[in-house]
């Protein structure tokens, strides 16, 4: 059984439940008070002989429960009792995303990756039924995220991400794609794609022979650039990165390597901006293909319980006006 709460906001409700008879008591020692001001509080007692004292703490009680299981009812819970088929139509997409030392250089604001980082995460905000994959690569590649409907699992995989999320340096864009071509789900033959992000520095393989490969299994290949072909220095351990000679390494985007990466995969190359990162037009060009039918086993369907918690507040509320203020009288038999 999943227990879920649709209406989870109304919780606050319940710092009132002990407020409630806290609130009756203070009442009754200031009407106690009261009473002893004018008179004998014995008297006093002695002229209403119908006044029970009991009596009202259980009324309060019964309110203050009543009070309770409204509280829960109006919070709506509910219970995910069975697994159900949950079918959607759309494309798959797996994002690579370099993680080398070269991304952090200052190109944009803050650097490169948290730059590509915060534009994938409003690519999320996007999608509705498209599936999403995310593989970081830097000298070898993993899949960080596995194909999924999941945007909330995304972003959070999304924030851990960093240059130290791979042990190995270097950039290995072919090794990326290929690791992304293994990652599709195995139902999904046409609406398939990969957005490669990097500024194209690729020192390990051939990316393009990868590309290659993917558009003749059906996968278009995207590429953004990330950086500016002048160049910046790697910021690197409160200083700048430099080489074995002692020179500072300045990191370029290699928008021609991109450029034909892309176009070996059938896709297309988008120089990423500081405000347009260059992820929406793939994103409507990826729509613009035939969308695939996929299904996956969720809990889908929950049964809603809020009836039951209505039921009892109100069964405790007649209760409470049924027991009215004054003490029972006494029977003719017990007279």
């Amino acid at each position: 059984m999943i227990y879920y709460l649709a209406n989870p906001q109304f919780l606050w409700l319940l710092i009132l439940v002990p407020l409630i008879p806290a609130a009756f008591a203070l009442g009754r020692h200031l009407r106690m008070r009261r009473i002893r001001n004018f008179g004998d509080e014995e008297l006093v007692r002695e002229l209403m002989p119908s006044a029970s004292r009991a009596k009202d703490w259980v009324r309060v009680i019964l309110l203050d429960l009543a009070f309770l299981f409204f509280t829960i009812g109006i919070c709506r819970p509910q219970i995910g009792a069975k697994l159900s088929e949950h079918r959607t139509r759309g494309a798959e997409v797996m994002i690579a995303l370099d993680v080398s030392n070269s991304m952090l250089a200052e190109d944009y604001t803050p650097n490169r990756l948290e730059r590509a980082k915060l534009a994938i995460s409003r690519i999320t905000d996007r999608l509705s039924q498209d599936r999403i994959g995310l593989i970081i690569f830097a000298g070898t590649s993993f899949v960080q995220l596995p194909i999924t409907t999941d945007y909330v699992s995304a972003k959070m995989f999304l924030g851990t991400i960093s240059t130290s999320s791979v042990p190995v340096q270097g950039t290995a864009i072919g090794e990326a794609i290929h690791t992304a071509i293994r990652s599709f789900s195995l139902e999904s033959e046409k609406s398939r794609a990969i957005i490669v992000i990097s500024d194209g520095e690729n020192h390990e393989d051939d990316a393009v022979e990868s590309a290659k490969n993917a558009a003749e299994s059906g996968i278009k290949v995207y590429t953004v650039g990330v950086g500016s072909p002048e160049g910046q220095p790697i910021p690197m351990d409160g200083g700048l990165l430099k080489d074995s000679d002692g020179q500072i390494v300045v990191t370029k985007l290699n928008e021609a390597a991109l450029q034909e990466i892309a176009a070996a995969g059938g896709g297309a190359y988008v120089r990423a901006g500081n405000e347009e990162f260059g992820l929406n037009p793939i994103l409507d060009d990826i729509r613009a293909m035939e969308a695939e039918e996929f299904k996956s086993i969720v809990f889908e369907e929950y049964n809603e319980q809020y009836m039951y918690f209505f039921a009892i507040a109100f069964v405790l509320l007649c209760i409470e006006m049924a027991l009215g203020r004054k003490r029972a009288r006494k029977s003719l038999l017990s007279i």
